[in-house]
């Protein structure tokens, strides 16, 4: 380290947060978005056993849990333009990173709503609730509690996994520092930088998460 590197360093930093809040962080949240909405629709069809559709849901998540993400966002950036098909970069990082987590997060909201006691089922039909209003009112927010910590990981992962956005010309923090290199080459000093922000915000996410839990453990033990 030295009076260079730490010039480098001052000036890259505001650079590195810009792109972080103002592209990492919307990524992610509309890729996470995304992908809740996946997970919850695919979990739904498989805890019903809907005909036709739960054998789709299952070849989607084989096929996606099967494949390397940075495959995906290739097949879909670089491949489809061959199909005719073009996605400006941006968009195609949501959908993919969406698609790709999606698979994941179904998984364990399938796990939370299997773990939810069929009883609770018979007692919303009991009531005369249909079975979307028992889904909604009383078996998913049960499934939500339980699958927290899993869907909290999954967030965690996908902002460190949008840094793979770089290589379909997103602009984010890492693509970023990758620029600023090609300036200076200091890159032991410019990716650890990076590095340090993804570790300070994740650890953020990460106390948030546990917070998250201790006040979910202590609702679910006074129902």
């Amino acid at each position: 380290m030295n009076e260079r590197v730490v010039r480098i360093l001052s000036e890259a930093f505001p650079q590195l947060i810009e792109k972080f809040v103002t592209v990492t962080i919307p990524l992610t949240a509309m890729s996470f978005a995304l992908a809740l909405v996946i997970a919850v629709i695919v979990a739904m069809i498989q805890y019903a056993h809907v005909k036709v559709l739960t054998p789709i849901c299952r070849i989607y998540i084989w096929i996606i849990r099967c494949t390397p993400l940075l495959v995906q966002l290739y097949l879909v950036f670089y491949g489809l333009p061959s199909l005719g098909i073009l996605l400006d970069a941006y968009p195609t990082a949501v959908l993919v990173f969406g698609i790709n987590e999606g698979a994941y997060m179904a998984e364990s909201m399938r796990g939370a709503l299997e773990a939810v006691p069929a009883g609770q089922l018979e007692a919303g039909y009991c009531v005369s609730m249909s079975y979307l209003s028992t889904m909604w009112h009383v078996i998913l927010p049960q499934a939500f509690r339980t699958a927290f910590p899993a869907l909290s990981n999954s967030l965690i992962s996908m902002v460190k996994g949008t840094s793979l956005a770089s290589v379909i010309t997103v602009t984010e923090m890492f693509r970023q520092a990758i620029v600023i290199n090609g300036r200076y080459y200091e890159s032991l000093a410019l990716y650890s930088e990076v590095a340090v922000v993804y570790l300070a915000f994740c650890s953020i996410l990460t106390l948030i998460q546990r917070w998250g839990e201790k006040k979910l453990g202590a609702y679910g033990g006074t129902r």
